[in-house]
């Protein structure tokens, strides 16, 4: 149970509904023993009754009746109290379910770009909804029945020791062999329950990714073979699931064989005893009721440890995404500095870890506040890689990036993206109201707000247009839309957070070039006083920057205004050339 300790923060932060629970399943306990030693003493008193008449009938009545309304009356206390431990231990279990979702979930977004590219979408959502489902039922069901169980056990057994030693040693001669056979199925139970949850985290990636690429599925007509891969898969997690089951479905049997040899032990070892006159016939019948009141509780050890075997597999592999720690590191703070937007790279390098591919080569550059950057280079020449780094997505290799004259990395993390506006090459839209899509820039921005940057991104037109108007929910990743459309609300929603720093990575490659310029005229006006990069492969994109650099290869090749660059012989000068003869076709 090594990876379950991770709980015990929890369980020490809910220790006072812990206790309580505790104390009332204790007390649930010992009023459920009323009920088989009033069954005995009744059985006695009617065994003396009919043998030597020392008790009347009326009397005897009236024992009876005594004891069955307070049979009765201890009974409903303990199903009353054992309805409160179930109430208090349950609720924490949900508490605790809720704590670990929101740690899981926060720790993912804490987590930087190498672990998700090395990880799949389905395999993370997993482990925070079926791992912790699994976690769940250990603090929960598993940990009131071991209450249960301990506490039953301890308070019957010592009972039964005090009224007949000898017949309790022989009662629970089958525990022993429980205990071992407990042991050594656990074992496998924790081998395979890992293998099921992989399997689950397997078919879980597979049905993502194909539901999110169901377009690319159709288009090539693969139907039938993503069908049969996810067949094959599901066999696979049948055969793994069942092998589990088989396991597991020893433990009841077994249980319930141990509890029948120990009444069957009761009722010989006891009956010699009784026929000897060393116990009456009362004790007998109170230990065969306490041997059947043990039966759940014997039995249920396997299902408890069933679960605390899958529990134990499930946080396995929720603490090793816990312990993975992000390589990006907030920092200190500057303190109450307005970024203004000045932006050196100092010889900078960037090789990723995973690829061992160079982005970026010794870059040295400074970007003045308040001026707009035009970047271009080849698909792969690290044009991408210079506003992730800027955005803290990834940390230089060796050298350093300054923002206003302090280390990018002495600001937190907050600080930085707060006064950044990004629109990444791959626009992402959430599954929400046009509107909301928007307003995610500026969660308190106002409908007369998002319709003023729609404006300026210029989709205005286009979502009016929509039954729903700026109300209409888009499906997954934005597919109601098109391409330019979609490129166009995600301007929209960086222009409205107002950042200092504005960054546009190749974000009007779907428009048209009328629509371009529009966006861009309307840049210009916004972004006035605004550190702007734009990433683009058109030079219509960027000829009204202030500065253009030219990346090949990690490097900066070529720098400078769009009119000195067309006259020097170079990659810019032929790429605007060729699109200029393109335009005019």
């Amino acid at each position: 149970m090594e990876e379950l300790r991770y709980l015990n923060k929890y369980f020490l932060k809910y220790r006072t509904k812990l206790f309580w629970g505790f104390l009332i399943t204790i007390i649930a306990r010992i009023f459920s023993l009323f009920a088989p030693r009033l069954i005995g003493n009744s059985l006695t008193a009617v065994e003396q009754h009919l043998q030597s008449g020392s008790i009347d009938n009326n009397e005897i009545k009236q024992i009876l009746l005594i004891n069955i309304l307070i049979i009765v009356g201890t009974t409903l206390v303990s199903g009353f109290l054992t309805f409160l431990m179930r109430q208090t231990i349950i609720n924490v279990s949900r508490y605790i379910e809720f704590d670990l979702k929101n740690e899981i979930f926060w720790h993912y977004q804490r987590l930087t770009q190498r672990f998700y590219k090395n990880n799949r979408t389905g395999d993370l959502m997993n482990r925070i909804s079926e791992d912790v489902g699994k976690v769940r039922m250990y603090v929960g069901p598993a940990f009131m029945y071991s209450v249960n169980t301990i506490a039953l056990f301890i308070i019957v057994i010592s009972y039964m020791i005090s009224i007949a030693p000898k017949l309790t040693l022989y009662t629970i001669l089958p525990l022993p062999i429980l205990s071992i056979t407990i042991y050594k199925l656990s074992r496998i139970i924790n081998q395979k329950s890992t293998l099921v949850q992989e399997m689950l985290s397997k078919m879980s990636s597979f049905a993502q990714e194909s539901f999110s690429g169901i377009a690319v599925i159709k288009s090539y007509n693969l139907q039938e073979q993503t069908t049969s891969d996810f067949s094959n898969l599901a066999l696979e997690s049948y055969d793994k699931n069942m092998s589990l089951a088989k396991v597991q479905a020893w433990f009841f049997p077994l249980m319930i064989l141990l509890i029948g040899c120990s009444n069957l032990i009761v009722i010989y070892v006891g009956g010699n005893q009784y026929i000897n006159g060393e116990i009456e016939i009362g004790v007998l019948a109170e230990f065969i009721i306490y041997v059947n009141m043990l039966t759940w509780p014997v039995a249920v050890v396997g299902w408890i440890t069933s679960i605390v075997q899958q529990a134990e597999a499930s946080q396995k592999r929720i603490n090793v995404f816990l312990k993975e720690q992000p390589e990006i590191e907030s920092g200190k703070g500057v303190g109450k500095i307005k970024i203004k937007g000045k932006i050196q790279f100092k010889n900078v390098s960037l090789t990723y870890p995973e690829t061992k591919i160079t982005a970026l080569d010794k870059i040295d550059l400074t970007i003045p506040e308040g001026s707009t950057l035009g970047i271009i280079g080849n698909i792969g020449s690290g044009k991408s890689s210079m506003l992730d780094m800027i955005l803290r997505l990834y940390d230089p290799t060796t050298g350093s990036i300054t923002i206003d004259g302090y280390d990018i990395k002495d600001f937190t993390l907050s600080e930085v993206r707060s006064e950044i506006g990004y629109v990444p090459q791959n626009a992402f839209l959430f599954s929400e109201s046009i509107e909301d899509n928007i307003r995610f820039g500026s969660p308190k921005a106002s409908s007369k707000e998002i319709q003023s940057m729609a404006k300026n991104a210029v989709v205005h037109d286009n979502i009016v247009k929509f039954k729903e108007g700026y109300k209409t929910l888009l499906g997954e990743r934005g597919v109601t839309l098109s391409g330019g459309q979609i490129q166009r609300v995600s301007i929209a929603r960086a222009l409205i957070k107002d950042p200092q720093i504005l960054l546009l990575d190749d974000c009007l490659s779907a428009v048209d070039t009328d629509t371009e310029e529009e966006i861009l005229k309307n840049l210009k006006s916004l972004t006035k006083d605004k550190t702007t990069l734009i990433v683009s492969h058109r030079i219509s994109s960027l000829k009204h920057a202030d500065q253009i650099i030219v990346f090949e290869n990690g490097k900066i090749v070529q720098q400078g205004k769009h009119a000195d660059l067309i006259e020097v012989e170079g990659y810019y000068k032929e790429l605007f050339e060729i699109q200029q003869a393109n335009n005019s076709k």
